[in-house]
Formats: C-alpha cells, sequence, structure tokens
C-alpha cells in the first residue's frame, strides 16, 4: 500500500469515526444540546481535527442523513423486481417497516429526531433525502394509476396519506407505544396493520 493510500484509508477511518460519535451524541443528547467540541471529546481529539472534516455540526448531521437515506435506497431495491405494481406498493411498505424496525437508530435521525431545517439545508437545496425517497413511492403510486388503481384520487395526497400510514407505525414502536401489546405480538401486530390497508386501497 502506497503512502498515499495509506493517507486516505486514515482519512476515511477519521471520519467515519467522527460521524459514529456525532450520531451518537445527537441521539442520547439531542442536536441542540450536542456541540463540536463534545463530539471531539468523544473520540479524544481536538474540536480543530473536526473542522477538517466537516464545517459545522449542519453538516455532520447532513452526512449522516445522506448515509441513512443511502441504506433506505438500498433496502428499498429489494422489491423492483415486483412487475406488478400495486404488489410493488405493497412490498415497498414492509420494506420500509423492516428497514425502520431493523434500523431504529437510523431512522430516528432521519424522521425523529428534532433539529432545525437549516441543519439539512447547508448545500442550499430541498430536503433532497427525504424528497428522493418520497418520489419513489410517488412513483409506484403513479404505476399503480396507470394500471387501473386509484382513479381520480390526486397523487401527491394519495402518496402522502401511505406514507404517513406507515410512518405512523413505526413511530408507535420506535417510541415504545407498542408496549401496550406483548413484546412477541408487536411487530406481527404492526405488520398485520399495515396489510389491513391493503383491500382498503385497492378499493379506492
Amino acid at each position: 500500500m502506497s503512502v498515499a493510500d495509506r493517507k486516505e484509508r486514515e482519512k476515511e477511518e477519521m471520519k467515519a469515526r467522527i460521524l459514529e460519535a456525532a450520531r451518537k451524541l445527537f441521539l442520547e443528547n439531542g442536536f441542540e444540546k450536542t456541540s463540536i467540541r463534545n463530539i471531539a471529546e468523544e473520540i479524544e481529539y481536538s474540536p480543530g481535527t473536526i473542522y477538517l472534516y466537516f464545517k459545522d455540526k449542519n453538516d455532520l448531521l447532513f452526512a449522516l442523513h445522506q448515509q441513512a437515506f443511502g441504506v433506505l435506497m438500498v433496502s428499498f431495491m429489494n422489491v423492483a423486481t415486483i412487475s406488478d405494481p400495486f404488489e410493488r406498493l405493497i412490498a415497498l411498505g414492509h420494506e420500509y417497516l423492516r428497514f425502520a424496525f431493523d434500523n431504529p437508530e437510523l431512522y430516528e435521525l432521519m424522521f425523529l429526531l428534532t433539529a432545525p431545517i437549516e441543519a439539512l439545508d447547508c448545500c442550499n437545496e430541498v430536503w433532497e433525502d427525504g424528497r428522493r425517497s418520497y418520489d419513489l413511492l410517488k412513483m409506484v403510486v403513479s404505476e399503480c394509476q396507470q394500471a387501473g388503481y386509484f382513479k381520480n384520487i390526486d397523487l401527491e395526497d394519495l402518496s402522502l396519506i401511505i406514507w404517513s400510514a406507515v410512518h405512523g407505525l413505526v413511530s408507535i414502536h420506535l417510541r415504545r407505544r407498542s408496549m401496550i401489546f406483548s413484546e412477541e405480538e408487536r411487530l406481527p401486530r404492526l405488520y398485520r396493520a399495515f396489510d389491513l390497508l391493503t383491500p382498503m386501497l385497492k378499493n379506492l
């Protein structure tokens, strides 16, 4: 391995350490209460080291969002081969639930962590990561409409309702409100609740 290759690997390793520390502290203490100094102390380096890789705390959260949404989009590829658009829509919902339940900390960062929107706007764009995943849902809903489902229903409205329903189920569980059910029935019940949407959607 050349000196340049080794330096690049060390740079990527340090960047990963910083992001992991930021993720941990954002989730434990909240975005507002976490400082660059806190993150530096977590990895036992000076704050100046953080600034070699990220311009500020917003930049750190933005990078974490990009990572998390990248994982989500990869999981969505699992349903890409389903030819029937309605079946793909239902499978997409299951994949969303599975991702959230398997990656609660990522989901927390993506959708539940309280942080100013400016933290996700450091590139002077719309919340691009969220928009990309939402556009994928809209595309599948649009294909359903082309196949004869959801006639005369606004695409944007229906997509938002579907996302809200699935996000609501996830939030109930991640905010520990599903504890009204026994541990062994929590996730199966949430999946079954989503499955109840299938006949409702078919009848729209």
